[in-house]
């Protein structure tokens, strides 16, 4: 197939657009590189060395003969050029990374919350109405997260997608219906996830679009197959405090000898899924596309649930780190349960990567080799909800900054 990967230079994207490449798909990237550009304003670096996109490309073809074409597209604000490129080319089907991805970078000011609205939900918008415009029949990919469900607990597992309910009609008779499970968004990225989905619903219902919508938890891991080839081949590897995730950042500070930061108790329980993993799934959703007229497809993209301090705590056994408790910068409930449907992969042949200590002592490796690039600085989550919780917020786990004696 042809295969549109916007945002195919991300933390995702990147190893996605290898993984298809790989199987003989004709793969072509459109982004803006500003995940590049955040690195920048933020400060800070991958903790892994990132060639240019066209090195990497470059890279790519002389390790297999096989190219993978980069555009430079922003789809939040080139509409013409991106329905231009989508007329031109008219890909097969289409995955969409194209979204500013981090709860924390989302909730940093004003501007931070602007950028991300106006950035997400115009790039889905603007994707979708041009695939209308254009009567073009790609099956559309949406990498979503399990974060549109929201965190508190009810006892139930969460369905994929869609729940089973029951109203009461005029006469007193109950019927049956199926609605998208009621979202419950905890910050400006997860809200923008949730706009979403009804942009979707919507495409799917009025013009017959064909997606698929894959509700994504907390990412982890290095490598995939295709990575491995080349060292330039190697992906982002995000470590500081609004970009990265939960799992990798605490096996980073294992390796730097910082001490693992768990915030309030450390009950949040989260959904994990390894990056190999990841794009087994993407790739099983581009195989399976739902039929034209269908309602939008939901996978819940995860395969394993933890808790925060459980993972602290196992980490701190594997490798001798302390564990710092600190005040929490989100707003969210200090405990939740989290259990989560995910059949429809395993029925299509996923077998999950689970967490093993040969895997998460594969990323103290690569943050111990390159661990001369991180930014001690940069590694505390200080991004907070609201004006309240930033006064609480602790910037130095390490106790190391000058105390006044006053």
């Amino acid at each position: 197939m042809k295969i549109a990967v916007m945002g195919g230079d991300g933390f995702i994207g990147w190893p996605t657009s290898l993984h298809l490449s790989d199987a003989g798909h004709d793969i072509h990237i459109l982004d803006n590189l500003s995940r590049r550009w955040i690195d920048t304003e933020l400060g800070v670096q991958s903790l892994t060395p990132m060639d240019s996109i066209q090195e990497r490309t470059r890279i790519w073809h002389a390790e297999t003969g096989r190219r993978i074409h980069f555009n430079l597209i922003d789809l939040a604000k080139d509409y013409e050029l991106l329905k231009n490129w989508l007329s031109e080319h008219r890909p097969d089907a289409v995955i969409h990374f194209a979204e500013q991805r981090a709860a924390p970078y989302s909730m940093k000011s004003d501007r931070h919350k602007n950028y991300t609205v106006n950035n997400n939900v115009s790039a889905t918008h603007n994707l979708l109405n041009a695939l209308t415009e254009l009567n073009l029949d790609a099956h559309l990919i949406h990498l979503g997260t399990m974060g549109v469900y929201g965190y508190s607990t009810v006892g139930a597992a969460i369905p994929e997608g869609y729940l089973p309910v029951g109203i009461e009609t005029a006469g007193g008779e109950t019927v049956s219906q199926e609605i998208l499970y009621p979202s419950n968004p905890g910050s400006i990225y997860h809200m923008t996830k949730c706009l979403d989905q009804l942009l979707f619903q919507f495409y799917a219902k009025n013009d017959g679009l064909r997606i698929t919508d894959l509700h994504q938890g907390i990412v982890w891991g290095t490598h995939t197959e295709q990575t491995r080839r080349h060292a330039q081949l190697i992906n982002r590897f995000d470590y500081d405090g609004d970009y990265g995730t939960v799992l990798n950042r605490f096996l980073i500070q294992a390796a730097i000898g910082y001490p693992l930061t768990v915030h309030g108790t450390g009950g949040q329980t989260r959904a994990f899924i390894h990056i190999q993993d990841s794009v087994r799934c993407i790739e099983l959703a581009l195989k399976n596309p739902p039929a034209r007229g269908a309602r939008v497809e939901i996978f819940n993209q995860m395969t394993e649930t933890h808790r925060v301090r459980d993972l602290a705590e196992m980490i701190a056994r594997m490798s001798g780190a302390k564990i710092a408790w600190l005040p929490n910068p989100r707003k969210e409930a200090a405990e939740n349960d989290l259990i989560v449907r995910n059949e429809k992969f395993r029925n299509l042949g996923l077998e999950p990567i689970t967490l093993e200590a040969g895997l998460l002592g594969e990323i103290v490796d690569v943050a111990k080799k390159f661990a001369y690039r991180v930014d001690r600085s940069r590694v505390p989550a200080v991004s907070a909800w609201t004006k309240d919780i930033a006064a609480t917020i602790n910037h130095d786990p390490e106790g190391k900054r000058l105390k006044s004696v006053s």
